[in-house]
């Protein structure tokens, strides 16, 4: 399958999602998003699209459960280690699969 990386730019990201250039900052200082391009001013800067339902999820974090940003930074970073454990599980078990399967 074939990923197209879109961008979107800080003033669209914070109008999109309504987070305050602030919250989207510290975001980054974070390392909860990483903007693509950071050439310039804040302003200037551009964001992955496939970045975005991680800055919903610490968001939601942050409204909802009232959150720091450091621990929604280390929750996020667990959850996504758990979804690429999952995919490298399923790997795994497939090619398990294909070894049974033949042998």
């Amino acid at each position: 399958m074939n990923d197209i990386a879109l961008s979107i730019s800080l003033g669209e990201l914070c109008e999109c999602e309504q987070v305050s250039r602030q919250w989207l900052v510290t975001m980054v200082e974070h390392e909860i998003v990483i903007p693509v391009s950071v050439a310039g001013e804040v302003e200037d800067w551009m964001f992955d699209t496939r970045s975005v339902p991680w800055m919903k999820r610490a968001i939601r974090l942050h409204r909802d459960l009232e959150l720091d940003w450091v621990a929604i930074a280390m929750i996020l970073e667990l959850q996504q280690q758990r979804e690429e454990l999952l995919v490298e599980n399923r790997c795994l078990q497939q090619r398990l699969q294909r070894f049974l399967v033949e042998g």
